[in-house]
């Protein structure tokens, strides 16, 4: 899906709950750990599967994988697949993929948010953070191109 597509996406989202912003950046985001959680379940259950026999294993993985994400990511309080998206005045967050936002999950107003930025081996992980009380979001995007999470990045730093 093109910058352009996912923008619009996430615009008419936000018509169908009746805010009337628009935004200029959006990209799909999970919670922060996601992907790693995910690793260390596939290790965890490649491991135990292994026992059993190699197809074993690889089925382990990828059971181990999908557990380790979802326990991850109901722990975190956030969606398991975010689609963000940035106006002028407010960053959006929307439970569903960068195709098919869906629920509202958070609204923030950009004056006095502070977006920090690391740089991880397949991820960039983003925290938006209220400066006046420190409460703070902690979302990754993965480095694929397709999901446009620099694009929300860039225009947040």
């Amino acid at each position: 899906m093109s910058e352009e597509k996912i923008v619009d996406v996430v615009n008419e989202a936000l018509a169908s709950a009746g805010i009337k912003d628009t935004v200029i950046a959006a990209g799909e985001f999970n919670p922060r750990g996601h992907s790693g959680a995910g690793f260390a379940g596939g290790l965890i259950g490649g491991d135990m599967g292994d026992s059993l026999g190699s197809l074993a294993g690889g089925i382990g993985t990828a059971a181990g994988y999908e557990a380790g994400t979802r326990s991850h990511d109901a722990a975190s309080g956030l969606p398991e697949r975010m689609v963000v998206g940035v106006s002028e005045t407010t960053v959006y967050g929307f439970a569903g993929n960068r195709a098919h936002p869906k629920a509202l999950a958070f609204r923030v107003p950009r004056e006095g948010l502070e977006a920090k930025v690391h740089r991880r081996v397949n991820v960039r992980v983003l925290e938006l953070i209220e400066t006046e009380s420190g409460s703070r979001i902690e979302l990754e995007g993965m480095r694929l191109p397709i999901t446009h999470s620099k694009d929300v990045i860039e225009e947040l730093t």
